[in-house]
Parts: structure tokens; C-alpha cells; sequence
């Protein structure tokens, strides 16, 4: 794909304005529109271009970066030896190509993989270009120090950097560059630290490798044990503990860290929102206020292998047909009950042309707005299953393989974010899973979430807004320039 004219490696950029200037004024298409960004992972929406029904807006969230001095709130400060930092844009390019796929441009960046060594290496060098004390937990999860590490009482910001298969490039990635260009904003004002501030990487947020999400924080809050880790594999086989040796780390280590999460007095997790909501009300920047309740279900159809061509229809016991039907199931419940329901991933066995399946499994992620209705949901998706399953002849298997309750995040610290950003700035829920939602449990957490036009997300198409995402920026800021600083 061609990016628009400018700098190809810098969103947004504009010749006539320089590199950098990610602030003030926005180019505008013959549509009307704000041009794209120019970097590819910075806005792109694959082959169709901009997104059906898209419509930007002025960031009309917390301090609009026109009032801020416009391109100057970009950039960042001095290092450790005086260099100059890198702008947010430039943070942003040096990720973008990092397990970007060439054919589908989506992300691969999965857990102990070579990507994600770049992205932690990336993660490392921006710490220690900053001055920051940089520190790798038990579990694999990144941490940069400014501050006294023992001191306690931290404020803590940051996000993840893995993806799902062919994911977009502002779930987690946004939230941590985020994080150093709210610091290096910070630093610019002369703020000064009353409590210790860290940045921080989560490993294997998404679940893409190992089929469970949060692992690095679920370890770090103690809510997956020990065994339960090491029992997890990935698709080719390799345990969790041999993925982390091959990647140079000790699997011997990982377990509960509450010593490290008793020194932090709260953590504020900056995303791109996975939804509409603040496109609709026309804000750039949200609070969250909970995570719907949801899980991952495991269904093991169980039929008999048989040739395609010579066996009867009346005689097979064919899994895909109870597996189809399950699907359509899951779709009609969760849309009699408000709630979503998706299979959208699936193995077959023996996975022939020819061949009508022995095994077909199928795995559920449903999520509803409590924890009733999610019950029910998922009862009634697996009573139309076994129905199916014993007209077809077939042997039903359902096993949970994760689940969140829901989170509702602290009130205090929401509603003291909400006073520092202003009380125009939305509260809204999300039905996506974060690490702030499982530390949650342990700490007093917050979320931010930074508008995204088309509510796309885990696609390539996902999409952020320079102007919002520099909005964004600014808020977090302010939100740890407030709980930090005071």
C-alpha cells in the first residue's frame, strides 16, 4: 500500500511542516477528512483504505494539544547523557515494523518468539536511554523505574506489546509508548515526583500462543499457579516453560510476586478503545469504568472418520455438522441476551478433503454485562450443543479454560482521575480483558481509553488518530502528573 505524501517512517507527517509535528494541524483529504497518517502500522486499514462511515473529529478531550503548544507536546526531552529522546512518532516508528506481516500487515508478535524479544529489547533501550532503573520480574514482565523501586506507594502506567495473530498496532502498543512520551511530557513541565513512577510491559497479554490471556500478570497477581502454567502448550506442542528457556529466561522463577505488587499504590493502563463509544459521543480520551465478565470454552466434538465419498449421510457420525450448529447456537443466545458470543478458533481431525472428521474442536469466547446473564448465555449455547450432539451421534466435551469475573474498577482512584481530566470526560464500560483488570484484585487500578473511529480491533484495521493519540498522551500526563506529583 502507498502511504500519502510525507515522510513514509513519521505519521502524519508533512513536508511542508517537518517531521515531528504530530500536534497541530491536521491535513485534510479532498473528502474533508484528516489525511492518514503516513506510516503504515500508524492508521492503515488494508486494501479498502479508510474505513466505511469513518468520520474524524477534532480531539475535543482533555487539554486539546493546540492549547498545549501544539507540535512541541510531542517531542521528547533530554536522556541520561543529553541526547535527545525520541518523539512519540519516532517511538512509534522504530515499533512498527516489528512482526508486522507482509502480506496481511497484521502483527504476529506472540509470546517467547523472536518478535517479542525485539519488543522487549525496544522496551529495555527506552528505559535506559531515559535514566530509568530497568528491572525484569519472575514472571517475564517489564519495568522501568523512575523513582526508588522500594520505596513503595508507586504510581504505575503501561500497557503490553505481544499480539493476537494478524493484530493491529495500538492494542498494548499505544498504552506503553504512551507511557514514556506521558513521562518525557511530564519532565518537560518540571514536574516533580513525590512518588516513585514506573512503565511497564506485561508479558503475553493477548493468549495467543499459549490460548490463555494475562499470563504475565495472572502469575504476578497469583491467579494462575504455578502447574497450571507449565501445563500450557502452544499449538506445536512447546510448553510455556520451554518457550521461556528457549528465549533465554528461567521458567524455574515464575509464581506469585506480591511483594513487588505491594509496592505499588495504583496503576493506570492507557488502551485504544476496542469499540465506538467515544467516537459516537465525539471525545478523544474515556475513563473506564468495569470489564465485563468473560471466558474461554473448550467444546470437543467427538465423531467417526469415514471416506466423504462412499459413507451414507444417514450412516455418519459427523462432528462438524453438531460443531456448525453449535455456532449459530452461540449467535442466537448471545443476541436474545445482550450479550457476544464468538468460536473463533477451531482444529479438525484428521483435517482431510476427503475425509469426514473424527475431532473437531472448537473453542467459545463469550462476555455479557454481568455475571447472570453470561451463566446463561453459555448453558444455553452448550444445551443446544448436546441436543445436536446426540441426533449426530456424537460425544460432547465442554471445559473451561479461563474465566474473569467482572471488575469494577476502583472508585476512588476513577473518580479522582475523572477530577483531573474534567468532568466532561466520559465513563464507559468495555467487555475487552486487560492486565488492569486482573491486577485489579490486588492493586487499585484505572483505565484510559483513547478513541478509535471505527470500534475495529485484533485486525489489521484497527485505528487511532494522531491528533487523538497525542490527546491521550496528554491525559495520562496529567492523570500521573496528579496522583504522582501531588
Amino acid at each position: 500500500m502507498t502511504p500519502p505524501a510525507g515522510d513514509a517512517g513519521v505519521p502524519g507527517t508533512d513536508p511542508a511542516r517537518g517531521a515531528g509535528n504530530c500536534a497541530s494541524g491536521h491535513a485534510r483529504s479532498e473528502a474533508g477528512r484528516p489525511a492518514h497518517p503516513a506510516s503504515p502500522a500508524f492508521g492503515e486499514r488494508g486494501p479498502g483504505g479508510a474505513a466505511p462511515g469513518s468520520t474524524r473529529r477534532a480531539a475535543p478531550g482533555p487539554h486539546p494539544p493546540e492549547a498545549r503548544g501544539g507540535a512541541a507536546e510531542c517531542r521528547s526531552g533530554k536522556g541520561r547523557g543529553g541526547e535527545n529522546l525520541p518523539s512519540f512518532q519516532e517511538m512509534w516508528r522504530e515499533l512498527a515494523p516489528i512482526g508486522r506481516h507482509p502480506d496481511t500487515h497484521g502483527y504476529r508478535r506472540h509470546a517467547w518468539t523472536g518478535a517479542d524479544q525485539e519488543c522487549r529489547d525496544w522496551f529495555r533501550a527506552q528505559a535506559e536511554s531515559r535514566g530509568l532503573t530497568y528491572e525484569l520480574d519472575r514472571n517475564g514482565n517489564q519495568w522501568a523505574w523512575a523513582g526508588d523501586p522500594e520505596a513503595g506507594d508507586a504510581v504505575v502506567t503501561g500497557s503490553h506489546l505481544d499480539s493476537v495473530p494478524d493484530g493491529g498496532a495500538f492494542d498494548g502498543p499505544l498504552g506503553v509508548v504512551s507511557s514514556f512520551a506521558a513521562l518525557d511530557e511530564l519532565r518537560r513541565r518540571g514536574a516533580e515526583f513525590t512518588r516513585p513512577l514506573a512503565i511497564t510491559n506485561f508479558g503475553d497479554e493477548e493468549g495467543a500462543r499459549f490460548g490463555l490471556a494475562c499470563v504475565g500478570s495472572r502469575l504476578t497477581a497469583g491467579q494462575l499457579t504455578v502447574e497450571a502454567a507449565h501445563r500450557l502448550r502452544d499449538q506445536d506442542g512447546v510448553s510455556l516453560p520451554q518457550a521461556m528457556e528457549r528465549a533465554g529466561y528461567d521458567p524455574d522463577a515464575i509464581g506469585p510476586d506480591p511483594r513487588r505488587l505491594a509496592r505499588v499504590g495504583a496503576f493506570v493502563e492507557l488502551h485504544v478503545e476496542q469499540g465506538r463509544a467515544l467516537d459516537l459521543s465525539g471525545n478523544a480520551v474515556g475513563i473506564a469504568s468495569a470489564i465485563w465478565p468473560h471466558g474461554r470454552w473448550r467444546f470437543d466434538f467427538a465423531g467417526e472418520a469415514n471416506h466423504a465419498g462412499t459413507t451414507r449421510l444417514v450412516d455418519r457420525r459427523d462432528p462438524m455438522l453438531t460443531y456448525a450448529e453449535t455456532v449459530l447456537a452461540a449467535r442466537r443466545e448471545a443476541q436474545l441476551a445482550g450479550a457476544v458470543a464468538t468460536f473463533g478458533k477451531i482444529s479438525c481431525e484428521p483435517n482431510g478433503v476427503n475425509a469426514i472428521p473424527s475431532l473437531v474442536r472448537g473453542w467459545l469466547d463469550s462476555r455479557a454485562a454481568d455475571q447472570s446473564t453470561l451463566d446463561t448465555v453459555v448453558a444455553a449455547i452448550e444445551q443446544a450443543a448436546r441436543e445436536r450432539a446426540e441426533r449426530d451421534g456424537v460425544d460432547l466435551s465442554v471445559v473451561r479454560e479461563s474465566f474473569t469475573p467482572v471488575v469494577e474498577f476502583e472508585h476512588a482512584l476513577r473518580d479522582e482521575i475523572a477530577k483531573i481530566l474534567g468532568g466532561d470526560t466520559p465513563v464507559l464500560g468495555t467487555g475487552a480483558g486487560h492486565d488492569a483488570g486482573i491486577l485489579s484484585g490486588s492493586i487499585p487500578t484505572a483505565m484510559l481509553f483513547v478513541r478509535n473511529p471505527t470500534g475495529v480491533s485484533h485486525s489489521p484495521a484497527e485505528f487511532a488518530g494522531e491528533d487523538d493519540c497525542v490527546a491521550g498522551v496528554l491525559a495520562l500526563a496529567d492523570v500521573l502528573e496528579g496522583l504522582a506529583c501531588r
